[in-house]
């Protein structure tokens, strides 16, 4: 009941929001129209009344509504003064001032409206970051951003988060990344649509809570939301997904690929966008079963990187990913005709056959049995 009540005041909030945003543009737009048809009268009057042309009796319109007044032109009888005095000093001057003021005054409401994500941004082409992590989001999206920045295909990109984890607005730092957020409930139907799906460029979903299964539900909830937005033509989309068993559910919900929330390394999102696929392999890497990494203690002076490899995976014993020099620094996938000498190799290797470190041992001794040890 709490998190209903909460969910309905926020929305209450955001709609008393944009209702006073709409208000404040109608008063804008109102007051100007009446500040032309004032300058439009008083300068027909003075056409009229004081024998001036056109350009003359707009100039002295102008600058006597905006109290500049050079004194070059003026009214001269009766009527154009009253005239003057009734159209200008009494309304005239008021209703700019009145003007001037309420710009102001939304100019100012609009910024705090941007800052705290009360603002409907009009965005394109954008990657759209919805939900955060549960804890620690300013740093994750500081890395997650310059991951994106630093990223030659996304690097100019705008990027929008939906999330209502920053109510007072997002961090600086984040600010300065050219990022901007909207503030709202991440299945919220209205905030959703506020940020513009269908134009995104590619959709990142979080999960807010990167051990509870229930993160999965509501991540399928927000893609039955956002194929409805989308009109079922959703932008490219990457979903994190707690449960492995969720996986096949979430993709057939409309997300492109899924991966296991690994906070420690937004990379991996990353990666997903610009190489589809890479993330399945990196995923791998941090489990024991399917292809993990291996590291066999086999020794190698001077051997060429390309036969080395060749000949591992010709003998099925796997993928050269790196060698590891006799002082310990770790070469990851060099040069094909780079020339090594190794204290030990790490290799990718299949879970239905992992090779003992003899037979890896006698396969590169086929290689080059002179550069062995």
């Amino acid at each position: 009941m709490r998190l209903l009540h909460a969910l309905r005041r926020r929305q209450s909030c955001n709609q008393i929001t944009q209702r006073l945003n709409i208000d404040m543009r109608s008063r804008l737009r109102r007051a100007f129209y009446w500040l032309l048809t004032l300058t439009g009268l008083h300068t027909l009057a003075m056409v009229m009344l004081e024998a001036m042309g056109w350009g003359d009796a707009l100039w002295l319109t102008l600058t006597t509504m905006t109290t500049v007044g050079y004194g070059d032109l003026s009214a001269a009888s009766p009527l154009g003064r009253a005239a003057t005095v009734a159209l200008l000093y009494v309304a005239g001057i008021t209703l700019l001032a009145q003007l001037a003021s309420d710009y102001i005054d939304y100019r100012l409401k609009r910024k705090e409206s941007m800052i705290k994500g009360r603002w409907r941004w009009q965005m394109n082409d954008h990657v759209l970051i919805i939900n955060s992590p549960n804890t620690n989001a300013g740093v994750y999206f500081e890395r997650l951003v310059t991951q994106l920045r630093e990223t030659r295909e996304l690097q100019d990109t705008p990027v929008q988060i939906l999330t209502d984890a920053f109510p007072d607005g997002l961090p600086e730092n984040l600010r300065e990344m050219a990022v901007v957020h909207h503030h709202g409930e991440t299945s919220d139907p209205q905030a959703l649509e506020a940020v513009t799906p269908a134009q995104a460029r590619a959709i990142i979903i979080l999960a807010r809570d990167e051990y509870s299964r229930v993160s999965d539900s509501v991540t399928l909830d927000v893609l039955t939301q956002l194929q409805g937005l989308c009109e079922e033509d959703l932008p490219y989309t990457v979903a994190e997904c707690v449960n492995e068993d969720s996986r096949r559910r979430i993709e057939l919900a409309g997300a492109s690929t899924t991966l296991r929330p690994i906070r420690a390394y937004p990379e991996m999102l990353v990666r997903s966008l610009v190489a589809p696929g890479s993330e399945k392999i990196l995923e791998n890497l941090f489990t024991h079963h399917d292809d993990h990494a291996m590291r066999y203690p086999v020794q190698l002076e001077n051997a060429e990187w390309a036969d080395v490899a060749c000949r591992l995976m010709a003998a099925g014993m796997g993928t050269l990913m790196a060698y590891v020099t006799k002082d310990g620094q770790i070469n990851c996938h060099p040069a094909h005709d780079h020339r090594f000498d190794a204290g030990a190799l790490i290799l990718m290797v299949r879970e239905e056959f992992v090779p003992t470190t003899q037979e890896v041992e006698r396969c590169i001794h086929g290689v080059d049995a002179a550069t062995s040890v």
